[in-house]
């Protein structure tokens, strides 16, 4: 029923902060966090341990994380100490395997079917990777090990900080009625809040449910709620780091009151944007989108097939999806999806490109 592979999920606990504390010892035992100002609308990319005892945790509000905890010490991200710190990590990893799919500078899949590294365990293995970080990079990881890839990346939260968990085949069916569905991928707040109002909090209650059910319920993505929450997952780990899309964002430090007040910010947004298209070299443009989280942090994406986005695309983008808020505007983002190997046929745009 399910793959038989061995995968591997490191995942660094607190990244960001583990590579300020490695430099700077002295705050290891304060409450640390990496992000942006408050009076610039910065927020929080990731905090350390003592941080998260005051209720601090990434994607929220500088202003906020700093209200619940006065002495936080807030740090700008430092990505070229960040990128040589994952780069490091990623030659460890090619010690055991040409199998690597990273998810992020600190997480990544490896497969290690069939490796003779530490007589061909998993576990092992992955012991080994951690102890090897920990020594060699100067920070700690954690690593699930699993059948497939949603398991392992389950089991890699499990013993956070600095742990691993191991869910062996013959365990699947044992372990996963009582997982939250919280814990699948692509159940995020909303639709786990759309379960929980249909009686199903856990993947004992959706197992209880029929295929046709989540088809008409969730369309497409009903069929792959029905595999994992039985703890199935056929992914491969895909080895390609092609970029699927290029994008440019912008959190304004006053709110832009109004729809003429985002088509004043746009041009600068897309004179960056198209900057950056150039040096994508052999990407072919599929749709253009455009990106507005509002003042009460609600979001929406407009996208469009257009092979070519002009300015005046972005434009029609923008104003359809202002219309769906019609709030203050606090970010604004645009860009391009790259076309797949294989694009099935689809509507053309309409729009000016």
């Amino acid at each position: 029923m399910y793959a038989q592979r061995k995968i591997i999920h490191i995942d660094c606990d607190c990244f960001y902060a583990a590579v300020e504390m490695r430099d700077q010892p002295a705050l290891c035992d304060v409450p640390l966090a990496i992000g942006g100002e408050a009076d610039r609308r910065g927020v929080i990319a990731t905090c350390n341990y003592p941080a998260r005892k005051f209720g601090v945790h990434s994607a929220m509000s500088t202003y906020r994380a700093q209200q619940l905890c006065p002495q936080l010490v807030l740090l700008p991200p430092d990505f070229p100490r960040y990128r040589a710190a994952s780069q490091a990590m990623r030659a460890i990893f090619a010690d055991y395997t040409d199998n690597i799919e990273p998810l992020s500078l600190d997480e990544a899949y490896l497969d290690v079917t069939g490796l003779p590294h530490c007589q061909g365990s998993a576990s092992r293995m992955a012991l080994e990777i951690r102890e090897r970080i920990a020594a060699e990079v100067g920070i700690t990881a954690s690593a699930g090990i699993a059948p497939n890839k949603l398991l392992a990346k389950i089991a890699s939260d499990w013993h956070k900080p600095n742990g691993q968990f191991v869910i062996r085949p013959q365990d699947v069916d044992a372990f996963m009625p009582s997982l939250p569905l919280k814990k699948l991928w692509g159940v995020g707040k909303v639709t786990a809040a759309r379960l929980a109002r249909q009686g199903a909090h856990c993947c004992a209650d959706l197992q209880g449910w029929p295929l046709e059910r989540l088809l008409r319920e969730f369309g497409k993505f009903g069929s792959q709620l029905f595999e994992q929450c039985r703890g199935i997952d056929l992914r491969p780990v895909a080895t390609d780091e092609r970029r699927k899309s290029l994008s440019v964002e912008n959190t304004f430090d006053h709110d832009l009151p109004d729809l003429a007040s985002c088509y004043a910010a746009l041009p600068a947004l897309v004179g960056d944007w198209q900057q950056r298209m150039q040096r994508a070299i052999g990407e072919r443009q599929h749709k253009a989108f455009v990106k507005i989280k509002f003042s009460d942090f609600s979001q929406t994406t407009v996208e469009c097939i257009c092979p070519h986005p002009s300015i005046e695309t972005f434009s029609l983008l923008l104003a359809e999806g202002f219309e769906r808020g019609k709030k203050p505007v606090r970010l604004l983002g645009v860009g391009a999806r790259f076309e797949e190997a294989r694009v099935q046929p689809e509507q053309l745009c309409l729009w000016p490109a």
